[in-house]
C-alpha cells in the first residue's frame, strides 16, 4: 500500500503542478495572444474535459499526501509533526490544500464562464476578463504548488 500511494501521489503531483506550471507560463499566455482563436483552444480543453480531470488529479493528490503523512507519522503523531521534516511536508501539504481551494472555488469557474462567454460574440470582453483574473490565479496556484514540490522534495533532508 505505501509503494502504491507513494507513486500515486508523485505521478498525480507531478502531473497536477507541472500542467498548472505549463498552463500559467506558457498555454494561457499563448491563447490570451491568439486573440478570438485563442477561445478555439479552450473550447478544445472543454471538449477533452480539462477543468473536469483537473480536480481529481489534485484530489487524489491530496487524499495520497494525506495518507503517506499519516503513515510517516505513525497516526499525526506530534512529535513527528513538530519535527523539522514534519513542518516541511505541513508547509507543502498546506500550500497545495490552498492551490487546490482557490483552483477549484475561484479558477475553474472563472475558466468555465470564460468558456461559455467565449461563444457568444457579444461577450468577448467579459469572457476576456474572466481569462485574464484565472491567469492571475493561475500564476498563484503555480506558485503554491512550486512551493509544495520543494517543500516535499526536501522535507527528508532537512
Amino acid at each position: 500500500m505505501l509503494l502504491v500511494m507513494r507513486v500515486l501521489h508523485i505521478a498525480m503531483g507531478v502531473f497536477w503542478a507541472g500542467t498548472m506550471m505549463f498552463n500559467a507560463a506558457f498555454l494561457m499566455p499563448a491563447v490570451r495572444d491568439a486573440g478570438p482563436d485563442g477561445a478555439k483552444v479552450a473550447a478544445a480543453l472543454a471538449r477533452r474535459r480539462f477543468m473536469d480531470i483537473m480536480p481529481w488529479i489534485a484530489a487524489l493528490t491530496i487524499v495520497s499526501g494525506v495518507w503517506l503523512y499519516w503513515f510517516d507519522s505513525v497516526g499525526f503523531r506530534p512529535p513527528f509533526m513538530r519535527s523539522r521534516m514534519g513542518i516541511s511536508l505541513g508547509v507543502g501539504a498546506l500550500a497545495a490544500l490552498i492551490a487546490f481551494v482557490l483552483g477549484v472555488a475561484a479558477m475553474r469557474p472563472a475558466m468555465t464562464k470564460a468558456m461559455r462567454l467565449g461563444q457568444d460574440p457579444s461577450q468577448q470582453a467579459a469572457a476576456q476578463a474572466l481569462r485574464v483574473r484565472a491567469g492571475l490565479l493561475g500564476r498563484v496556484i503555480s506558485a503554491l504548488l512550486g512551493i509544495a514540490v520543494v517543500a516535499m522534495a526536501v522535507a527528508r533532508y532537512i
